[in-house]
């Protein structure tokens, strides 16, 4: 957990302060620096056109944690609501939204995230608004599960009981009380969000050059793979290390101590 709370913290002072973390430019490069192994004064090494890869990684954090917390946070937002009608009205109107949650989540999210994408235009923000789109579903279910569980609870009825009406039971006492796991979810797919938008860069379809963004990285370094390994393999591990983080997190958020 420690751990996990450090590659967070390391990472959002990259995003924040990214001037304080390197000397270098994440999109100039080095007159005569180009394709220079890991050593010192380039820890990570410089890519193909001598640029430093530690400074690129350190300046795409902004653009990697930004799309991904747009795209969690339409994800929550739409999916809660959804999740929050469907559960607290029941009815025909949780069998209708239902059934759109069942048909998002029939189509795989990459597919999914490929025709948003197609239909918005590539960018940085469109991706983070398709892998946002693609996450809708799952948060729909969760809240949905969760306000349907509450709704029935016995502070519910007594707040009925009370005089309460609809919206206000709803507002102070559903929703509140159903919210924790939605919340621990969104930590899961914060990390999510971040290797979908890194493979849908890596595909072509996210940041465009010379924008220092990871999954862009590793598609540009992977022409050489055999000569220059630094270039994919050191972005490679920062995506997995804050996914795995990410994760980390969330299960402790939750309460999971496995």
């Amino acid at each position: 957990m420690i751990l996990a709370c450090l590659v967070m913290a390391t990472v959002i002072l990259w995003a924040l302060f990214p001037s304080a973390c390197t000397q270098w430019s994440g999109t100039e490069g080095i007159a005569g620096a180009q394709r220079l192994s890991p050593q010192a004064g380039h820890w990570l090494g410089t890519d193909q056109l001598g640029r430093d890869v530690y400074a690129r990684i350190v300046w795409g954090a902004s653009y990697s944690l930004s799309s991904a917390f747009v795209a969690v946070a339409l994800g929550l937002v739409v999916g809660t609501s959804l999740g929050l009608v469907a559960g607290a009205l029941g009815g025909r109107a949780d069998g209708v939204v239902m059934r759109i949650v069942d048909v998002l989540l029939s189509i795989p999210g990459l597919l999914l995230a490929l025709s948003i994408i197609i239909l918005l235009g590539f960018g940085t923000i469109h991706a983070a608004i398709a892998v946002g789109i693609t996450s809708v579903a799952n948060f729909a279910r969760l809240s949905r599960s969760e306000v349907a569980r509450v709704r029935y609870s016995d502070y519910v009825e007594a707040a009925y009981g009370s005089g309460g009406t609809f919206l206000s039971v709803l507002w102070r006492h559903i929703l509140p009380n159903s919210l924790t796991p939605v919340l621990a979810f969104s930590a899961i797919q914060f990390g999510n969000a971040i290797l979908a938008i890194s493979t849908l860069s890596f595909l072509g379809y996210g940041a465009p050059p010379p924008t220092p963004e990871w999954g862009l990285m590793i598609a540009e370094g992977r022409n050489y793979i055999s000569t220059a390994w630094w270039l994919t393999i050191f972005p490679g591990i920062t995506v997995i290390a804050v996914v795995l983080a990410a994760n980390r997190i969330s299960h402790a958020f939750s309460g999971d101590r496995r």
